[in-house]
């Protein structure tokens, strides 16, 4: 199992929700770009937060905490697609991108096209917010355009049940919907105990 994390925006817990599905299916990681905080990156809080997993090193660190296309331009280093190749493991996988699937990493490519590039299927993480019906309903709307599968529609904190049932119409029937509790404290108790409880249901 292979699976690339990404999301209908920014600051709407994919690493969270990353570290979750890495403790439940005993996976390996990998961030491919890390823009940013490289003091204490998406990698260093998978490695605090799950048991004993085994994170790939980004095939780009970049110092500034922007968009990748904007962080690799200030060291005049450009992101190319063919630079990225999925680490080989034995065992499951959890890839979490940057940001949204419109997110460049250079001026013509973009995060949609990693995943294309990778040849991954994708969970799109969605955190309720005013707006996350549109953000949510193009977001899958771009995956279905570019055909690449959507096995999981990862429902992040709690929703109001009018947002839940629109966004949740929307998915075809091989998407699994997974529903991830509020966490108010980030760690690596909490992080297992939601791993243990976690549930993935179809529609």
């Amino acid at each position: 199992m292979k699976l690339f994390i990404t999301g209908i925006g920014t600051e709407i817990g994919k690493t969270v929700c990353s570290a979750i599905l890495v403790q439940y299916f005993k996976a390996d990681y990998w961030k491919p770009v890390q823009s940013g905080d490289l003091h204490f990156t998406d990698s260093h809080k998978i490695e605090a937060w799950t048991d004993h997993t085994t994170c790939y090193p980004e095939t780009y660190r970049l110092k500034l905490a922007a968009s990748p296309h904007q962080s690799a331009r200030a060291e005049n280093v450009q992101i190319r697609l063919d630079h990225f190749q999925l680490p080989e493991t034995d065992q499951p996988l959890i890839v979490e991108g940057a940001g949204g699937l419109m997110v460049p990493l250079s001026d013509n490519r973009f995060m949609i096209d990693l995943i294309d590039t990778l040849n991954l299927p994708a969970a799109l993480v969605v955190r309720n917010y005013l707006g996350c019906i549109n953000h949510s309903l193009l977001s899958m709307m771009v995956l279905q355009q570019r055909n690449i599968k959507l096995e999981y529609l990862i429902l992040n904190g709690e929703f109001p049940e009018d947002t839940e049932r629109v966004i949740c119409s929307f998915v075809t029937k091989d998407t699994r919907i997974i529903r991830i509790p509020e966490i108010s404290i980030t760690d690596k108790e909490q992080i297992k105990t939601t791993a243990k409880q976690l549930t993935i249901t179809k529609l």
